[in-house]
């Protein structure tokens, strides 16, 4: 689903239930305030390649805006760096796909600046980001009285945990980041079901082949097993276990859960409510010594 459609939904279910904002207030992903893309051009009109640009920011806030049916945005967050950075299962970062011309830190949070001032957006924040921009961008916005970035919207589960938990998770700490970890269940890996001889039909990796696949393959596919016996060990299943996890985290403010069903939706919102036993911890601490980040490992 685009973010687009996602939009529209929303406005609708919105429009159904209660009078304006009375039930919702809208939190934006920033889907469509992105870093540079070619292949995103449609996200634009007319079309061309998506920038954290002044004149592509207003345009996107506008248009959420208006497919939302609201007047304003709780929190606005660049959905990943305007700058080359690994992305999406890349494990390292290689100088040669450094690009010239990256919109500078204080020009992206000046575009932003300008919604906030307008009213059109409350918070601001980044996605898909690295230490070294969450300090530059509070660094911009210290020297030039711009607005702060309050969180980090991050990939962070069970298969993949040292990316946010060594120099991001201090940084986030000193500099009062926020993370919203998104994908907790991997892409729904962590629930087990792609374990199965025959996963369900109408399941994300098996409508979209070599979607995702590095949550599905190799040694990600061996954890996953792994800690489905630990759940099943303490009486969860993979999902509670690995969304309990998360949200025993210290740094993680929100988890960013997805559902195709009720019943789904009903199991990820009760696992929210379980406290994993020290015991849980242990033994999840113990599989990942053994398999430590499959889904980026080499």
């Amino acid at each position: 689903m685009n973010c687009q459609c996602s939009s529209e939904y929303v406005f609708n279910w919105h429009a159904s239930c209660m009078t304006h904002r009375q039930c919702l207030h809208v939190s934006c992903c920033a889907c469509q305030v992105a870093g540079y893309g070619d292949y995103n051009q449609y996200m634009r009109d007319p079309p061309r390649t998506v920038r954290v640009e002044r004149d592509q920011i207003i345009e996107s806030v506008d248009k959420s805006l208006q497919r939302l049916g609201t007047d304003y945005i709780d929190l606005l967050q660049i959905h990943w760096p305007d700058r080359y950075v690994p992305l999406f299962g890349a494990a390292a970062y290689d100088i040669a796909n450094e690009r010239p011309g990256s919109i500078p830190f204080d020009e992206q949070l000046r575009g932003l600046e300008e919604v906030v001032k307008a009213g059109k957006v409350r918070y601001i924040g980044v996605s898909n980001e690295t230490s070294y921009g969450v300090c530059e961008f509070i660094n911009a916005a210290e020297r030039a009285g711009l607005p702060r970035i309050q969180t980090i919207q991050n990939c962070y589960h069970l298969l993949q945990r040292s990316n946010f938990e060594t120099d991001l998770a201090e940084t986030c700490r000193f500099h009062n980041v926020s993370l919203l970890a998104y994908s907790p269940l991997g892409g729904g890996a962590l629930s087990g079901k792609y374990l199965q001889p025959n996963p369900p039909k109408n399941a994300r990796f098996t409508l979209f082949q070599g979607y995702m696949e590095r949550y599905n393959k190799s040694l990600a596919r061996v954890a996953v097993g792994e800690y489905i016996k630990v759940a099943q060990k303490h009486g969860l299943t993979g999902v509670q276990l690995a969304l309990a996890w998360c949200r025993s985290r210290w740094f993680v403010s929100s988890s960013i859960i997805g559902a195709t069903s009720l019943d789904q939706l009903k199991e990820n919102l009760e696992a929210f409510s379980i406290s994993l036993p020290q015991e849980a911890t242990d033994d999840i601490n113990a599989v990942y010594k053994q398999y430590r980040d499959p889904p980026t490992s080499a």
